[in-house]
């Protein structure tokens, strides 16, 4: 049965179901449990074991995809079992932060089984190789690397076998090694230590478009020597054995610092096309060299679909979509709602945004470039919305900085917060505190709190311990 059916069902549980606490203890005894020969079998496998009797293939696995032997059914059991542990632990702490009463083991709102990704294998659409010392000690080896500086053990093994990587990224990665093997300039390990070459990201759409990004440090070269080694970059993918790559953008960047943004140093098409599209529940999306968009294009879509339904009450109404990236969560759900505002800090997300919202014929979504914490606290208190305000957010890990939850709790209008959560047990734990926490007069906490009312667990990365967590907090 499709999402899109059995979430209303599920919503639409009897009234006084959702008064009733839902022990975790019952919850976990409601999971199958895998049989004591598994168990074994697990534990002398496990992903937390030294490895020491292991190949470098499964020891790879086993950091990437560390749930990689188990079923997928077991998978889900165990992440649903880890969101109730999570959601236990946010509920204890609330429980001593504010006037909320709760007995330990108990939660007070229902959590939703997990939604599963429709598709479980090579469902990443971006893929980011390193380049390192390979098994045969080539340092020019473009894969994924295990071990640490520390231990002088890195080894970089190619990720062809992992089950969540596409063939053609495995492809491309692949090619590009072969590139910089045949390339008189040296890889790029350690910056202190010279080199040019260093990683490639690739990606790719549910249409077969692939992207790809070289990422190069110049050192010492001229300009004309860096020109030379970018023809070549480009003669190898468009003439050369590259070619079975079918790559339809190539670009290039010079960096010179790990986490190099656009405005830091531009990234250089070298041939193609500047931007590879993408599909989302019936809406096209731009996808620039350094866009957000979710790895896993379907899984995303059974998210978004998750969020629209958990926002019915809010339909109508006005969305403040928080770190909205390319608008993929407002313009999908902008047919239900007034109006659209969303916030992003990477310039070049909010240009896809506004072009995807024009691209797309909506003209409801407003999308406003700059920090959240400086943005949200000037722009909440001039919102006069029609129908209901309600706030989404879909922070990165390291959760909503302060201001922000500040400017959210202290508005009255915002009666409805979705925040969704990929390490909820990070800092995101942090923010359901400070939104649901007592008032404190120091902190400028002085809203009414909002109030954990539903969860439901979304599988956005098979055969890994991660997956969103969708919290829906009321007032």
């Amino acid at each position: 049965m499709h999402l899109n059916k059995i979430l209303p069902l599920l919503l639409k549980w009897p009234g006084d179901l959702l008064k009733v606490p839902v022990s975790y203890a019952i919850l976990n005894r409601s999971l199958v449990c895998a049989s004591s020969a598994e168990k074994k079998r697990r534990k002398k496998k496990s992903w937390l074991s030294d490895g020491g009797d292991l190949s470098l293939e499964e020891r790879l696995a086993d950091t990437v995809t560390p749930l990689w032997r188990l079923s997928y059914e077991e998978q889900l059991q165990w992440k649903q079992e880890q969101q109730l542990k999570i959601l236990l632990q946010m509920t204890n702490h609330l429980a001593q932060d504010s006037s909320l009463t709760s007995d330990k083991a108990e939660l007070r709102f229902p959590v939703l089984p997990i939604v599963p990704s429709p598709v479980r294998d090579g469902y990443r659409n971006k893929s980011t190789f390193s380049v390192n010392k390979g098994v045969d000690g080539d340092p020019k080896t473009v894969g994924f690397y295990i071990g640490t500086g520390k231990g002088r053990n890195i080894v970089c093994i190619h990720g062809d076998h992992l089950l969540n990587m596409p063939s053609k990224h495995s492809l491309v990665g692949r090619c590009y090694e072969d590139f910089i093997r045949a390339s008189p300039l040296k890889p790029c390990i350690m910056f202190h230590d010279g080199g040019h070459w260093r990683e490639i990201t690739v990606r790719t759409n549910s249409a077969g478009n692939t992207m790809a990004i070289v990422y190069f440090h110049p050192q010492n070269l001229s300009l004309e020597e860096i020109a030379v080694h970018k023809a070549s970059l480009v003669q190898y993918f468009t003439k050369g054995p590259g070619t079975v790559c079918q790559l339809d953008s190539l670009y290039f960047q010079e960096s010179t610092i790990t986490r190099c943004s656009h405005e830091d140093s531009p990234y250089q098409l070298l041939y193609g096309e500047p931007h590879i599209y993408e599909e989302i529940l019936g809406f096209k999306f731009r996808i620039s060299a350094d866009s957000f968009f979710q790895v896993n294009r379907s899984a995303a879509e059974a998210l978004y679909m998750t969020v629209a339904e958990l926002n019915k009450a809010g339909e109508k109404g006005t969305l403040l979509d928080v770190c909205c990236g390319t608008g993929a969560i407002g313009i999908s759900l902008s047919p239900r709602l007034k109006k659209v505002i969303g916030i992003e800090l990477i310039e070049q997300a909010i240009e896809d945004a506004k072009y995807n919202a024009a691209l797309n014929g909506i003209q409801n979504c407003q999308f406003l470039s700059g920090k959240a914490e400086v943005v949200l606290p000037k722009l909440i208190p001039t919102m006069h919305s029609e129908g209901t305000l309600t706030a989404v957010m879909n922070p990165s890990r390291a959760g909503l900085h302060y201001r922000v939850i500040q400017a959210l709790r202290n508005h009255p209008n915002i009666q409805r917060l979705i925040y969704i959560s990929c390490k909820p047990e990070g800092e995101a734990m942090r923010n359901f505190r400070e939104l649901c926490g007592k008032t404190d007069l120091k902190r400028k906490l002085i809203g009414e709190a909002f109030t954990p009312k539903l969860a439901v667990p979304v599988d956005m990365f098979p055969h890994t311990p991660h997956c969103e967590l969708v919290l829906v907090l009321e007032r």
